[in-house]
Order: C-alpha cells, then sequence, then structure tokens
C-alpha cells in the first residue's frame, strides 16, 4: 500500500473518498437520516414505532483477510458482514459508521476500497453517515444501524422445541475457497471463480431476515462455522438440536471434495453469512413460499429440541442415518476463535 504519489491528508481522504459519496446518496433518499458526515455527530429520525438495531464489526489485516486483499473487495466485505447481522435481527439498514486505520493513505488503494463500500451501501440503501480515519496497521471497522418494528426483532433467545431448523443458500464455500488460497486444497481456476465471491463479497440475506419478523422464532448469521453459530441459540434458548449432516446445503463445487471437506467445511467453515434460523414445523409452507418468493434456497437442516443435560448438545446424524460419537462431532463443532 505504498503511497506513490504526495501525501494525503485526513480531510482531504474523507473528502475525496467517503463524504462526496455519502452526501450524494443522503441527497438521492435521505430517509431517516437527519445528518449525516461534517458534524460531531450524525443525527437519526427515529420513528416512535421502531427500535434501533445497532451492530459492529471489525476486520484487521492478517487475522481476517490477507494483506494483499483486494480492496475493493474489502470495502464490500467490510460492509455486508455488518449487514448481515441486521439480517439476522430482521432489521431494515439505516446507516453505518468507519473507522479506517491506515499504514499509508494510497489514493489507489482508497479508491477502490471506496468503489467496493459504496457498491454495497448503494445496493442496500445503507448510507456512510460518519466515522473516523487514522494511521496506524490497516484495521476497518464498520459499526450499521437498522430499525425494526418494535417488538419484533428476531433474537437467539427464541428457540422452541419442536422447530425445525432451517439455513439460506448453500455453506461451505468460503472455507473452501480459503482452503485453496492457503494451497491446502487444488481448485481449478473455474472452480475458485465459482466459489471466491461467497469470501470476498458475501450477500447480506436482509429480504429474508425482513421476511422472517413474524415467522422465525430465533436467528442469527453464519460467521464462525454453522455449528458452532447455531450452539449461540441452544445456549441462549436452553435446548438440543438434532442436525442431519447430508441435508447441510452444499455448491457443485463443494460438492466435487471428498466427504470428509464437506463435512468440516459446511459443519465449521465459517464465513459464509448466510441465516440460520428456527421456525415451527407447522410453518413450512410459509418458509417454501419466502424461497419461492426470494428466489432464494431454505433447506430444513435439523430440529430442535428439549435440553437432556446442564448444557445444550448438538446431537449430529451422519448419512448413515447414524449419530456420531463425540470425538467426531467434536472436529464439526469448532468454531472461529478470533483470539486463537
Amino acid at each position: 500500500m505504498q503511497s506513490q504519489t504526495s501525501p494525503l491528508g485526513e480531510f482531504d481522504l474523507i473528502q475525496r473518498f467517503f463524504k462526496t459519496q455519502s452526501e450524494l446518496m443522503l441527497a438521492n433518499n435521505p430517509g431517516q437520516v437527519k445528518l449525516g458526515i461534517g458534524d460531531d455527530c450524525a443525527l437519526l429520525k427515529i420513528d416512535p414505532t421502531e427500535e434501533i438495531a445497532i451492530t459492529s464489526d471489525m476486520l484487521v489485516s492478517g487475522r481476517h483477510f490477507f494483506p494483499d486483499a483486494n480492496p475493493e473487495w474489502l470495502g464490500w466485505k467490510a460492509l455486508a458482514v455488518n449487514l448481515s447481522d441486521l439480517a439476522a435481527m430482521g432489521a431494515k439498514p439505516l446507516g453505518f459508521t468507519l473507522a479506517l486505520a491506515l499504514p499509508d493513505p494510497n489514493p489507489s488503494w482508497l479508491e477502490a476500497f471506496s468503489r467496493g463500500l459504496f457498491a454495497i451501501a448503494n445496493e442496500y440503501d445503507c448510507p456512510l453517515i460518519g466515522g473516523d480515519t487514522t494511521a496506524g496497521p490497516l484495521n476497518i471497522c464498520v459499526t450499521a444501524f437498522g430499525s425494526i418494528p418494535r417488538d419484533k426483532a428476531i433474537r437467539r433467545s427464541g428457540a422452541s422445541e419442536g422447530d425445525d431448523i432451517w439455513v439460506s443458500g448453500t455453506v461451505g464455500d468460503a472455507r473452501l475457497t480459503l482452503a485453496a488460497l492457503r494451497h491446502e486444497i487444488e481448485l481449478s481456476k473455474d472452480d475458485l471463480a465459482l466459489v471466491e465471491a461467497r469470501m470476498h463479497q458475501p450477500t447480506p440475506r436482509l429480504n429474508l431476515g425482513i421476511a422472517l419478523r413474524n415467522v422465525a422464532n430465533s436467528a442469527l448469521d453464519i460467521s464462525d462455522g454453522l455449528l458452532g453459530d447455531l450452539r449461540h441459540i441452544l445456549k441462549q434458548s436452553n435446548k438440543d438440536a438434532e442436525i442431519f449432516l447430508d441435508r447441510i446445503p452444499k455448491s457443485n463445487t463443494l460438492l466435487k471434495q471428498s466427504q470428509t471437506i464437506q463435512n468440516q467445511y459446511t459443519a465449521s467453515g465459517g464465513d459464509d453469512y448466510e441465516l440460520c434460523f428456527t421456525v415451527p414445523s407447522s410453518k413450512r409452507d410459509v418458509i417454501t413460499k419466502i424461497s419461492a418468493d426470494l428466489n432464494l434456497p431454505l433447506t430444513q437442516i435439523g430440529s430442535i429440541k428439549s435440553m437432556q443435560h446442564s448444557a445444550p448438545e448438538i446431537c449430529i446424524i451422519d448419512s448413515d442415518g447414524k449419530e456420531l460419537n463425540s470425538q467426531q462431532a467434536g472436529l464439526l463443532l469448532k468454531s472461529f476463535d478470533h483470539f486463537a
């Protein structure tokens, strides 16, 4: 990221790469933003019939992405992971702030980063409304704000015994991409092209989250691994779960891999940003209609059970209908740990 031009000051940087585009978005559609970039705080107009959802995610160079990662993809992903959190609770985006530490204010890097950032911001009508920039190791922190009708937020704590467990789209492709980039496995150029966007440019399932407001009992987005994330729902709902491994939806590209890799990447790969949610079994027809309306595959992969011991457990059933033993299951229940 070495700069090839004259030094770029903080306020010039903000104006050139962020403020101008933010003002253009707000001029076209201010929504609930009363005041954007330029003052000590942004101002949001709050509808008294709604609640505000707030989420924040940090992407750190060398931890969450390769130091030489495509900056346009980084701009997209930095906002996408936050929008995915809003989707999991059924929230509609209002706006976001960006805190950006840069080792060097390279104009070409910033141009590409802001292009990716505003591409997704415009696609999901979520304007940049404030933030901060400073010198330092490359670190991207986004805080996103969303609105939900009062008492309609989908929480992790609402899973009920007998609920079906569903997942959107397919899972495992982000981990497959990472394995290829790390040279852990070999993918053809064509196969890599089919899956790499799942890692670099995930799609936040905002329309699905909104459609699930009055349907789902619980939900979350899959960021650290499907089964590891599911345990958050189980812990907060005091429930167990039964999961059928062969039902977890996979892409055709992942299906080319060994069964061991398929199981590992879908169960614990992470970085998918699909939604995992629970719904009463009586509402399967509703989910089928939502899937058709959104043109988005939704797959039932298991069910919620009453908790049998002092802590939630996941019973994992293999393709032969047999329950995995504790050692086998343990390998699939690992999730990403930011401090490991």
